[in-house]
């Protein structure tokens, strides 16, 4: 088994940490342009299908990037006169080591050394025995990227259908919660913060009712989840849930999770929006959303001041254009479509 030299070792931590500092790399750089003595440490990032390029340096890269690119095969060490060859001009440092690198998900990285002296092949070995662990850095890179983008998009798609959380103790204190839920709080009148944080919704009758459960929840952590409804205009409702998740708890001990869903359009915003998506006229459009509520068609009518046999004839236009098959697959398509996120 080969070691690695000191130098090696002393920068191999720093490489496998660099991409969690700001500026990334910083120490790594600054430790390989020690170690090798030069003037230049750099770390040139591109990702596939761009022309952005993040430079990292450690000393003045002056023109180096014009010299790195597709044309270097990966995992070899280039030296300057490589580089340079049929590039005019250019503020170079008197020598260069190059290596080109690529993760397999195509993020791709040129680690050069530069210096005002000549640099000798022990420089070339250098690069070439810390190519293995920049591709392992790079490769958690673009993992962390990835789940940074796919974890963006799962908070954009709850933050568009108003999904929250809060995680309150056996006084119905809030423990912890999300931004979504923070916000919420801020904004709704169903459902504040109140004095010593505790968790208070306007409606005393569900303050009762979410009070006893979180006792419930206290007491046995095997009860079932409760649905409560805060609001019907908008629509607010919340599940109240024993909680398990003891990475939530914080310095107080939580015992209940409730989960907040929250309609941020009015009934009047939905039908104009149920009008766009089905090409509903827009007293069908009020029916429908009255369906969709759970209403029958009788109790729809009566709200709407319509008569029965009207209502039905517009349910039967409802269910044709929505491609619903009855009420329930009408409250499916629109409680559950895209008018989520709207």
């Amino acid at each position: 088994m080969r070691i690695p030299n000191l130098g090696e070792t002393e920068l191999l931590l720093p490489l496998h940490g660099g991409m969690f500092e700001q500026p990334m790399w910083q120490t790594f750089l600054r430790r390989l342009k020690r170690v090798a003595g030069g003037d230049l440490a750099m770390l040139s990032l591109r990702t596939p299908g761009s022309r952005d390029e993040l430079i990292l340096s450690d000393g003045e890269p002056g023109d180096v990037a014009r010299l790195l690119g597709d044309t270097m095969r990966e995992g070899r060490t280039y030296a300057l006169d490589e580089l340079v060859e049929g590039r005019a001009g250019g503020a170079y440092p008197a020598d260069l080591r190059a290596i080109r690198l690529r993760d397999p998900g195509g993020l791709e990285a040129w680690l050069a050394l530069g210096a005002d002296t000549p640099l000798e092949a022990e420089h070339s070995s250098l690069l070439t025995a810390l190519a293995p662990h920049l591709r392992v850095a790079l490769n958690v890179l673009a993992s962390l990227e990835r789940e940074k983008a796919r974890a963006s998009m799962s908070a954009d798609a709850f933050r568009r259908m108003n999904f929250g959380w809060i995680a309150v103790d056996e006084r119905s204190r809030i423990v912890d919660c999300d931004p979504q839920a923070e916000r919420f709080l801020e904004r709704s009148g169903s459902l504040r913060r109140g004095p010593y944080d505790r968790l208070v919704p306007s409606s005393p009758g569900v303050d009762r009712q979410l009070t006893a459960l979180v006792r419930d929840f206290a007491a046995d952590q095997r009860d079932r989840p409760h649905a409560l409804n805060l609001s019907r205009d908008p629509w607010i409702d919340v599940l109240v849930s024993p909680m398990h998740l003891e990475s939530l708890t914080g310095d107080s001990r939580a015992v209940a999770v409730i989960y907040l869903r929250g309609d941020r359009s009015s009934s009047a915003d939905r039908h104009e929006q149920l009008v766009d998506l089905f090409d509903l006229t827009p007293a069908e459009a009020r029916l429908a959303w009255s369906l969709s509520q759970g209403l029958s068609i009788a109790e729809a009518a009566e709200n709407h001041g319509l008569t029965l046999e009207t209502a039905r004839y517009y349910s039967k236009r409802i269910y044709a254009k929505t491609g619903a098959r009855g009420q329930v697959d009408l409250v499916r398509n629109i409680l559950t479509g895209v008018l989520a996120l709207a």
